[in-house]
């Protein structure tokens, strides 16, 4: 049987380790996950004390003694605290007894440590992180980088582009992903010297290109493969989470504030309901980290039981769909209780 064994960092996150012990376990009974729940001893007896009265058999602890804090510069933390969570469960993913890592924690020293543990993919030289999102017309579309690199060469995005797109075919069934290159205008005379640049390497390339896309059309389904640097794309991500989130507040103060609202709730909450689920970025519970040779996935800082949840399970459906299999050992397991 596959190895599908989920390396999880318990002490990831703002919420870490109660919220994500609690999601390794809802993940263990609701979704059959098997968890190596990776932390300092004692947090770790604690949260397997819970898992055990909760019935979750299939998380299993490993032990590490350190823990990088989110403030702490990711070179430094790499080079001074090789026992962390983090550096362990990538171990664990590269010596092929964890089949995907996770982590909600310092989301530079996730890059670093699985840049210098786990390699890059064949033919890439800069991982990307992206997130998935829905579009108004229904369907997923990814984009990136939203955050690992904060300058580019257009040879970088290129690469994102690639790497969007044979994630969009293997785990979305997308045939012939549409890529798009963010701009401030559709003309391929419009954008930066690097949007410039990019554009005529993509569009001599072999990859379904459509040209530039605009701001309003990461939402609308314009393109399957949405592309551009770091910088910009961690500023619209923010933009896009903070504005969806003021939205829902707002339209909730406004019902909850309205006599008639609250009378016909029955007629308008499920539609509501829909569209929150919809837009809800825990869905997938977290950004894959695309371009390292392995499945990495950075959880939001902000992740909640429910968020670690579905990141689980979004891992285990990139393993499933083969995205990435671990780099070497791939026979190897981790013993779980029985």
């Amino acid at each position: 049987m596959p190895n599908e064994t989920i390396a999880l960092d318990v002490m990831g996150g703002d919420k870490a380790p109660e919220e994500i012990a609690t999601g390794a376990i809802a993940a263990s009974l609701d979704l059959g996950a098997h968890i190596a729940l990776v932390g300092p001893k004692e947090v770790l007896k604690f949260q397997m004390e819970r898992a055990r009265e909760a019935g979750a058999a299939t998380i299993t602890p490993i032990e590490a003694s350190q823990v990088i804090d989110m403030a702490e510069s990711p070179t430094d933390a790499w080079r001074k605290k090789p026992d962390s969570s983090i550096a362990v469960g990538l171990r664990l993913h590269k010596e092929g007894k964890a089949a995907a890592f996770i982590s909600a924690g310092n989301t530079g020293a996730i890059g670093t440590a699985a840049l210098f543990t786990l390699g890059t993919m064949p033919g890439i030289e800069r991982p990307a992180i992206a997130t998935i999102f829905s579009t108004t017309d229904g369907k997923a579309a990814i984009f990136l980088d939203i955050g690992a690199n904060a300058d580019c060469r257009p040879s970088f995005l290129v690469e994102f582009a690639h790497m969007g797109s044979d994630f969009m075919t293997k785990l979305f069934k997308v045939e012939k992903p549409r890529v798009g290159l963010l701009s401030n205008g559709e003309e391929e005379s419009k954008g930066s010297k690097l949007v410039k640049e990019t554009h005529h390497l993509l569009k001599a390339s072999n990859l379904n290109f459509i040209g530039n896309v605009e701001g309003f059309d990461v939402l609308n389904g314009k393109a399957d493969v949405i592309v551009t640097d770091g910088f910009t794309g961690n500023v619209v991500l923010k933009l896009a989470e903070a504005l969806t989130e003021s939205i829902f507040l707002s339209l909730k103060g406004a019902l909850i504030n309205s006599p008639l609202a609250r009378a016909s709730k029955f007629l308008w909450g499920p539609p509501i309901k829909s569209v929150v689920k919809q837009w809800d970025y825990s869905n997938i519970g977290g950004a894959p980290l695309l371009g390292v040779n392995g499945n990495v996935i950075m959880a939001h800082g902000r992740s909640d039981a429910d968020d670690v949840k579905h990141a689980i399970g979004f891992s285990l459906r990139m393993i499933r769909e083969g995205w990435l299999q671990p780099s070497a050992n791939p026979t190897a397991q981790i013993a779980h209780p029985t």
